[in-house]
């Protein structure tokens, strides 16, 4: 699969699209903890059984881990910023209509519409990929796979705030104004990204793709209320293995598929989405359990008594240590690369759960498990799609990153459904309500536990970076970055593009493809027609240049894998007219 330009080229990158695509994942993450604080009124507020009322949240799950791979591959074809914006609308609408209702049914359709914009975060890392130079990458894309995190973290004291001292309507439509606030700065500041792959649209395959989640993901959400062994989950579970079988072998045969299963298949993406799952585990289990320990009357004789507002302060710093871990995160990754910061999150992680389980008596120790946990899952967070990035083509970073988003959310899915039963089942039955035991808090700690550990085997799987590696995220000096950009020129093709009357052509889109018909690399030509492609290895390579105005040339070229560069320069034929 290959990649072209649009025929108008995106306008320069500002300083400012890394902190608007930021503050778009971080909008996106509000509407997963938006209802949080009213979880347990809302069979009141809604006037249903509370097993209808979970619909609200499980509809918004559902729709997102649709969304999610979907809206990357249209991205990857049709433009991310725009994708990013429909994204954005979506969820605004979904929020209207949630704030205008108290119907279930209308309800569960502004929910499911507002879970849709969980595809902004992929398309956000992949905007960033196409258009920051390589130093400034790796921070910016950390930044923005922990907004999701960052967002749901912040949005809990917000949202506790809002509904401890106003209608409950209110969350909606603050989530709708600052969803507005973001497709405002988005189009103001974020351009199109001039990155396209080529191909059509997998309708088969988003509908083969959706069907299995749903079938998947519906008995997780669902298991405890209809029961874990009843034919209900088990037929569904089922009905999921099949389906997403014939969708596998499906794209295996089609020359454009929604998910290339080939790059999937890779060891570097491979366990990364494996490890994602682990990481996804472990970040909601602080998320279900801390809230409901601070919130808990004295009383019990462990609760410790807080109120709404009060414990979600306490859990806030988990998305703030988030956020501010993205900056450390690049100068480790640029240092010793993305496995070895993944690696070191899940210790972290695993070393604040290992003493969240003696730290929960006081409610300042709630704040040093927020912290702890907040920096490793950070560091983890922003691991992953830099490994992403660094194993697929350009022309599939929407597709992949969406794909890697979609394990997160199977990891939250999963936490939330076996904590919860977890809490359930060692609860204790007080005047005919269930109350969370301090054993249950534990074997929830445990468990996050235990998902780490297999994160961290699974991280050691990873392909290390060889000696003779460059990073490919390098986030340092300016010295460093033009120091990469050398080695770049001397280790592949260099040249310059030009038209056919021997004047240099800016902004071509320039190509490198393998013996396989695979795209190896890519890059735009600069102001004076220069470009220049780093080789992965030594062989025969076909380069592709292609410009508004000028027809598209392709010229065969071998490099020996050594560090000195191949000179070859691409002469464009002028335009042609059709009869």
């Amino acid at each position: 699969m290959t990649q072209t330009t649009t025929d108008r080229p995106a306008g320069r990158a500002s300083g400012a699209v890394v902190p608007v695509l930021a503050f778009a994942g971080i909008v996106v993450a509000v509407m997963q903890t938006l209802l949080v604080p009213v979880i347990k009124d809302l069979p009141q507020l809604l006037d249903t059984a509370p097993s209808n009322a979970t619909w609200v949240l499980t509809s918004t799950l559902l729709s997102g881990a649709v969304a999610t791979p979907i809206m990357g591959r249209l991205g990857d074809l049709f433009g991310k910023r725009r994708m990013l914006i429909l994204s954005l609308a979506v969820m605004v609408v979904g929020a209207l209509v949630s704030a205008l209702t108290s119907d279930l049914l209308l309800m569960i359709a502004g929910r499911t519409l507002q879970g849709f914009a969980m595809g902004a975060i992929p398309l956000g890392i992949g905007l960033m990929r196409d258009m920051l130079p390589r130093e400034k990458l790796g921070s910016a894309m950390a930044l923005m796979s922990s907004s999701i995190g960052v967002g749901g973290g912040l949005a809990l004291p917000a949202a506790a705030l809002v509904a401890q001292h106003s209608d409950w309507h209110t969350l909606y439509y603050g989530a709708a104004g600052l969803g507005l606030l973001a497709i405002a700065l988005t189009l103001l500041v974020v351009p199109e990204s001039p990155m396209r792959a080529e191909g059509t649209f997998d309708l088969p395959g988003a509908l083969g793709l959706s069907a299995g989640l749903v079938l998947f993901l519906l008995p997780i959400t669902k298991g405890s209320d209809w029961g874990w062994a009843s034919g209900t989950t088990l037929g569904l579970f089922a009905a999921s293995a099949v389906v997403l079988v014939l969708w596998g072998v499906m794209e295996l045969r089609l020359k454009a598929p929604l998910v290339d299963l080939r790059t999937t298949a890779r060891p570097a993406v491979l366990f990364t989405n494996l490890a994602s799952i682990m990481v996804g585990v472990s970040f909601y289990v602080v998320s279900l359990v801390l809230p409901q320990l601070l919130q808990l009357p004295e009383s019990t004789g462990y609760g410790l008594g807080q109120s709404m507002v009060v414990a979600g302060l306490l859990v806030a710093p988990l998305g703030l240590t988030m956020m501010f871990t993205a900056p450390v995160y690049a100068r480790l990754s640029a240092k010793y690369g993305p496995k070895f910061t993944l690696i070191l999150g899940l210790l972290i992680i695993a070393i604040g759960y290992g003493a969240g389980l003696g730290l929960m008596s006081a409610a300042w120790q709630s704040l040093v498990i927020s912290v702890l946990l907040g920096a490793g899952i950070g560091l983890a967070y922003s691991s992953l799609p830099a490994l992403i990035v660094g194993a697929v083509p350009a022309s599939e970073t929407g597709a992949a990153n969406g794909l890697n988003t979609l394990m997160r959310s199977i990891g939250t899915s999963v936490s939330s459904a076996v904590i919860g039963m977890v809490l359930a089942n060692t609860a204790n039955n007080v005047g005919g309500v269930e109350i969370p035991t301090m054993h249950g808090f534990r074997v929830s700690f445990l468990i996050a536990t235990g998902a780490v550990a297999v994160g961290l085997l699974l991280a050691l799987f990873l392909p290390g970076r060889r000696p003779s590696d460059k990073p490919q995220l390098r986030a340092s000096s300016e010295e460093d970055a033009a120091l990469e950009r050398a080695e770049q020129v001397l280790r592949g093709f260099r040249g310059r593009v030009l038209g056919a009357d021997g004047s240099p052509v800016a902004r071509a889109k320039v190509t490198l493809i393998d013996r396989r018909g695979r795209q190896a690399g890519a890059t735009l030509s600069a102001e004076d027609g220069s470009y220049a492609l780093t080789v992965p290895d030594r062989g025969s390579y076909v380069v592709a240049a292609r410009a508004t105005g000028h027809g598209p040339l392709a010229s065969s070229a071998t490099h020996a894998g050594d560090e000195r560069p191949v000179d070859l320069d691409l002469s464009l034929p002028g335009e042609t007219v059709s009869a």
